[in-house]
């Protein structure tokens, strides 16, 4: 398991991914749509969510068999996204919500 990253829910995602990437020098932007936006700041990703889409969470990536292992034990439903990702997330003490993510292998993006 390793950290992939942290999501901010927003209400603008434009907005948002302009402010990054003024803000923090040497931002990239992995991927935007209306939606949401991945940007890459300081060698961490940084999700950009509308808040009745996602929850703010922190997200960590594992293999497909871990996914599938960790979704059986804790009793939740795989999500695939249209990036080909496929997810669970978890709720923590205190509202923490935690994504559990694996990436299409031919791909290895992430």
């Amino acid at each position: 398991m390793e950290f992939d990253h942290v999501a901010q829910q927003v209400p603008d995602i434009a907005e948002a991914v302009a402010w990054q990437v003024r803000t923090v020098p040497g931002s990239r932007v992995l991927h935007e749509d209306p939606t949401w936006a991945l940007v890459e700041s300081g060698g961490a990703k940084l999700a950009f969510v509308l808040a009745d889409q996602h929850p703010a969470h922190l997200a960590f990536r594992v293999s497909d068999d871990e996914l599938e292992r960790l979704a059986q034990e804790n009793g939740a439903t795989i999500a695939t996204h249209r990036d080909a990702t496929r997810s669970i997330y978890l709720q923590g003490p205190g509202s923490l919500a935690t994504e559990i993510i694996s990436y299409p292998e031919a791909t290895g993006a992430g």
